[in-house]
Order: C-alpha cells, then structure tokens, then sequence
C-alpha cells in the first residue's frame, strides 16, 4: 500500500490557492489501490468492491474508483441518490441499511440495487412497501464473539446488526414465497483490522451456511459479501494488510467449500478505509502556541474536519513539512478550537518545534475524515482537493461558506 506525501513545496503552492484546512486525496494513489484489490481476485471474474459511500462521500472519489470497475455500498436515501447521480444503478449497488424507513426501500428497488436485508421482520415491511426482488442478500450475525486464533477480533452478539441463524432460514422461507429467486450473504464481523486472516476465516463461515441454507431450501446462492473490515496500519511501523495473499487463501477456502458444489458463487467486499484512508491528508496551520500546565499547539482545523480522534482517541500520524529531518524534541498537545476539551488531534505527541504559520498534516484520512464532519460551534466543514500523479491539482469540493450554514435556518425576524 505504497502512500507518498506531496513535497513541501507542493503542499505550500495548494496551501497558497486554497486556505487551509482541507482535506487532500492522491488520486493515482487510490487507483492503484483499486488495481492491487482487484488483482488479488482477479481469480474470480464475477468479483466486485462496492465503495462504501460513508467513508468518503465525494462524488469525484465516487467517480474515480467508478472508472476502476468499483460498485457502491450505500447506507441511506441521500447516498443512494449520490450513487444515482454518479451513473451508478442496478447491480453496481448494494444498499445496506437498518432500522430502514419505506421511501430507502422504494429507491433502492427503483435502482435496482441488490437490497441487504437486515432483519427478518424486514421482510414483509419490503414487501409491503417496496416489493421484493428476485435477488436479494441477508446479512448474518452469528453472536458471540469472532475469534482470529485465540484474539477476539469483535463481539457481533453486542451489536445490532444482522439475523441469527435460525433467522436466515425464517427469512428465506418467506422471500421464497415473495418470490425471491437467488440469494447472497452478507456479514461484518471486525473493524479495521490488519489480521490477513480475517477475510477467510469470515469466509469459510459465510460460505458454510450458504451451502447449509441452499441444501434445506432448494435456493441457489450469486454472491457472498465479505464487506468491509480490512484495515490500515495509522502509525508508521504498524504492519498492513497482504491483500494478495487475502485474495489467494479466500480462493483456496473457495475451492474447498463452494466449487465441488458445482455452484457458481460470486465474491464481494464493501471496503471504504482500506481504499482510499492512506490517500488522504487533513493539511492545516499552527496559528497559536499556548504554554500552561502542558504545552499546545492550536490549529486552524479542528475535530469538526476530524472527529476520529476526539470520539475514539484514534491515532493520526502528523508530520510538519519541512521539518521531517528535526528530532522529534517538544512534546504538544495538538488541538482545534472547539469548546470542547476533547478536540485534539494527539496529546504528548514528539513532533520537532513548531513555529507559527507552519503546515502541519494528519495522514490517513482518506475515508472517516471529512464525511464525519460537523457544525459544532457553527464551524463550517472544509475543501477536498484531488492531485494527480503529475502534481495537478484541482478543488472537487469547496468549504462551506456561512450562507450554507444559514440556508436552513429560519426565524431570524
């Protein structure tokens, strides 16, 4: 997953066109990505990715990986109409939402996206509203904990997504007679993680009751959907993910559960950080410097550009361009001007000093970034800019002006 940060001089010449903060993503990075992702299934040519929409909602990323062969996962009205708006329909969509009002539904079916049902009682409200199609995907959560080895990797049982198992064969039975004709499965069962033995091990379980529901009910399978899960490594010396070698031994549990079957099963995933997180930077300035119990740096970001820190205490790297050859020699805080005392980017963090009017980067926010932005304090979400392997550059989304940030009030008479 080779990521290289622009040059300081090419960070300095945006920085000068557009005022920071604003996130900035590396396009022939993310194509790239795309190619390894599709080349380490290249063994079966039904495969697709669909994007997931939420990690990066931009329509130009959209259309880049779009023009990469790549689908969408959506999870709501608004992306569903994102998708529809970027030429995608039918089974380029897979729309998986929960607790879903009637009118998702209705547009989904419009599209004809490939409709993931959460929930068994999802099933006559699809009907009732919507209609069913003839193909369609359930998602399983089989409870519990998920296990890699002796390492519990997350605890589907604690979350609310997804049908138990005796629910899949409940719902089957009921879209059968709703006139379902194929079926695909679905499941997430750990986030962001590096293990490379997460996708086969998800696999070997989602392939098994596939072939368990197809033998007790007559009905044929098109497509598992191993979603998403497959993380990056956020600080510099963690290990990342071998796609490769994913793809390779997803194949071998592949051969040995689903192709004497004589079925012919299509593999999916729903990946959104692992595509596009390390093609990503929140580049902003140091504005203040504040030196009391503890020393800060204040920038012109804040956790409204980047709540990932502030909500999960996630880890950011940060370098300061031109200045990643010093000695990490001053220990800050780095935070944003929010009310709020959890509006940090890193606390004690070694950087070399920092001087006011400095660029400092966040790496990794390529997804979760500025799609989890906000309007606390009524700070106004920021500019996405692309560049290009040739070092262009161009604004796919402007900053939010304050007449944005009016546009839905009313009441001030």
């Amino acid at each position: 997953m080779p990521r290289t940060t622009p040059s300081n001089a090419k960070l300095l010449e945006i920085a000068d066109r557009i005022p920071t903060p604003f996130h900035l993503y590396d396009a022939e990075g993310i194509r790239a990505n795309a190619k390894r992702l599709r080349e380490a299934f290249a063994w079966d040519p039904g495969f697709r990715e669909y994007f997931a929409v939420k990690a990066t909602p931009t329509p130009a990323i959209i259309n880049l990986l779009k023009r990469e062969g790549c689908g969408v996962d959506c999870a709501s009205y608004t992306e569903l109409k994102l998708a529809e708006r970027c030429g995608l329909s039918g089974e380029f969509i897979m729309f998986s939402s929960n607790m879903t009002p009637a009118a998702e539904y209705k547009l989904a079916r419009e599209l004809g996206a490939i409709i993931n049902l959460d929930d068994v009682t999802h099933v006559d409200f699809l009907r009732d509203c919507a209609g069913v199609p003839e193909d369609i995907c359930l998602r399983f959560n089989p409870g519990g904990d998920f296990m890699l080895g002796n390492a519990v990797m997350g605890s589907p049982g604690e979350a609310k997504f997804g049908m138990t198992r005796p629910q899949l064969d409940e719902a089957v039975s009921a879209l059968k007679q709703c006139g379902a004709k194929r079926f695909a499965l679905h499941s997430f069962l750990a986030s962001n993680t590096t293990d490379d033995t997460y996708y086969p091990t998800m696999a070997r379980t989602l392939f098994r009751t596939a072939m368990e529901l197809s033998d007790s009910h007559g009905v044929e399978f098109f497509m598992i959907n191993l979603s998403g899960g497959i993380g990056i490594p956020y600080k510099p010396d963690a290990r990342e993910a071998d796609i490769a070698w994913i793809g390779e031994a997803v194949r071998n549990v592949y051969d040995e559960i689903i192709k004497p079957s004589g079925m012919r099963v299509s593999i999916a995933t729903e990946l959104g950080r692992y595509m596009t997180g390390p093609y990503g930077w929140l580049v902003s300035r140091a504005i203040h410097k504040k030196e009391i119990h503890k020393n800060y740096i204040g920038l012109d970001a804040c956790a409204a550009d980047l709540m990932r820190p502030a909500m999960y205490g996630a880890y950011h790297h940060i370098t300061i361009p031109g200045k990643e050859n010093l000695p990490p020699d001053h220990l800050y805080d780095v935070v944003g001007s929010l009310c709020e005392n959890n509006d940090k980017f890193a606390i004690d963090r070694p950087l070399p000093r920092v001087d006011i009017g400095d660029l400092v980067v966040l790496h990794d926010t390529g997804a979760h970034g500025r799609s989890m932005g906000y309007n606390y304090n009524g700070k106004l979400r920021s500019a996405e800019v692309m560049i290009e392997g040739d070092g262009s550059f161009r604004m796919i989304r402007r900053a939010e002006t304050m007449e944005d940030y009016f546009a839905t009030t009313a009441g001030f008479e």
